[in-house]
């Protein structure tokens, strides 16, 4: 019988894995932007990175390179990118301005939002969307109904 578990310490179910035009610098903006913890990094032999590895508060991302000859492109080579990632923080308005600081753009200005939560929006330096929040009022599923019905009309 196996010991080993089969999601690693340390991770979670989902891990977002973000293709990265310099992955090495976007890895140095998450460490000054958003507090990350910088775990690996395993180049191959043309310097590339083949994979790495932060972590973010409680939660693992995982970056690599561009390698357009695997498939693998970034938001920079795409023109864009459809995916917005998440990250909740003890205090918003301070890491969107750390954010900021190190090279982020503001999509969204940071703002008390109907569902409970201070939000913004940012871009980073490489592409990637992110949504910054914290929590700040817990409000029910009625109350957030109302609250989009009467922003919305």
């Amino acid at each position: 019988m196996s010991t080993v578990q089969p999601i690693p310490p340390g991770m979670t179910s989902i891990t977002p894995h973000l293709v990265c035009h310099d992955a090495a610098a976007a890895i140095d903006f998450y460490v000054k932007a958003f507090g990350a913890v910088d775990e690996c990094r395993l180049p191959g032999p043309d310097g590339r990175l083949m994979h790495a590895m932060v972590h973010i508060g409680n939660a693992a991302l995982m970056l690599v390179d561009e390698y357009p000859e695997c498939g693998a492109q970034s938001p920079k080579a795409l023109k864009g990118s459809p995916v917005t990632i998440h990250l909740y923080v003890p205090d918003v308005d301070a890491t969107v301005a750390r954010a900021v600081e190190a090279g982020a753009k503001v999509t969204m200005p940071v703002a008390d939002m109907f569902w409970g939560d201070r939000y913004g929006q940012l871009e980073d330096p490489f592409g990637h969307h992110w949504s910054v929040a914290t929590h700040i009022k817990d409000v029910g599923p009625d109350e957030i109904g109302a609250a989009m019905a009467k922003a919305c009309a």
